[in-house]
């Protein structure tokens, strides 16, 4: 089934379920007033809420409406985490080469993790405010998963029975205030503003065989100002999947219903893939001819965010957004 959430009803908006080909949906406050009280009863709402997708697709539910994506908020407004992970080594690997830098051996066993912004997420279509084009603005397109509620100490081979949601994000960066903040040993802060989630979150049965070994085997496509930017194979060169990820997560801690789950920029070996994010064009740039000639996004840059299905179908609908600069 696919979830979003109206622009209604509070600063955590309104359950809706929406139909597969993402044109209709229905609220469903009829079983829960929000994404996130669905996911804290996920046992008890997960089945209301299929049988009330089902209705839909089938033709028989009440007050069908048409959806309208620029009313949709983030599907989870406000989230108790959001624990980013990186977990595609093509990524890493380049981001440090780059810098003359080797990839501890570690890299390859113990999965790069860090706690991101999570009191509030931008909706698909909301622009993104930034104060100053010098930050070095970045979008990261990546893939998200949403947990229920996982025991400390969940290994990765049951992590991934707590998977109850998959679905994209724009992890955006800061790439100029990302060193300094770095040399002071002490993580992202304000080099990691606010994350963009796509239109709806689905179920793993939605995904069918492109789902499989906790990973998304599908093309995450990215553009830029209508050109496309990237289209690497999601479920390709991905070191650690989302039940590595969760376990790792949940190693000294439990988490709780509605924790998120990211995988990292997508990225392959494959470099004619193109792209998820500006800084590996750049540092691909750095590595072959000595210096980057992509620049980072400005005012009024849009980009675009999907996934498609083996027909061309969109599963998550797009992410798809401006860069503005903030009032002051």
């Amino acid at each position: 089934m696919k979830l979003a959430t109206l622009k209604q009803g509070g600063r955590d908006g309104t359950l809706i379920v929406v139909s597969r080909d993402l044109r209709h949906y229905v609220v469903a406050d009829q079983v829960a007033g929000t994404l996130q009280l669905a996911l804290e009863r996920w046992d008890q709402h997960a089945p209301r809420l299929h049988s009330l997708y089902q209705q839909l697709q089938d033709g028989n539910a009440e007050h069908v409406q048409l959806l309208d994506v620029t009313q949709l908020a983030a599907p989870l407004p406000r989230a108790y985490e959001f624990l980013d992970g990186s977990a595609y080594l093509p990524h890493v690997e380049r981001v440090r080469k780059a810098r003359g830098a080797q990839v501890p051996d570690s890299f390859y066993s113990d999965p790069l993790m860090y706690q991101a912004t999570a009191a509030g997420f931008y909706g698909p279509m909301d622009d993104i405010p930034v104060t100053d084009e010098a930050w070095g603005i970045d979008l990261e397109a990546e893939i998200i998963v949403v947990t229920d509620d996982v025991p400390m100490g969940t290994s990765a081979a049951a992590a991934a029975d707590h998977i109850q949601l998959i679905g994209l994000v724009n992890d955006v960066s800061l790439r100029n205030l990302i060193p300094g903040e770095l040399g002071k040993g002490f993580g992202f802060l304000q080099s990691k503003p606010r994350s963009s989630l796509s239109p709806v979150l689905v179920t793993p049965d939605e995904l069918g065989p492109a789902w499989r070994d906790s990973k998304l085997h599908l093309p995450l496509i990215s553009h830029l100002n209508g050109k496309l930017f990237g289209q690497p194979e999601a479920g390709e060169d991905m070191q650690f999947s989302f039940a590595d990820l969760i376990a790792h997560a949940a190693k000294t801690r439990p988490l709780v219903a509605g924790t998120i789950v990211g995988s990292g920029t997508v990225a392959n070996q494959d470099t004619a893939r193109g792209a998820s994010c500006l800084a590996e064009k750049r540092m691909l740039e750095i590595i072959a001819d000595g210096k980057p000639v992509t620049e980072f996004l400005h005012f009024g840059d849009r980009m675009h965010i999907e996934m498609r299905d083996a027909n061309g179908d969109s599963i998550f609908g797009a992410i798809d957004q401006q860069v503005v600069a903030a009032d002051a």
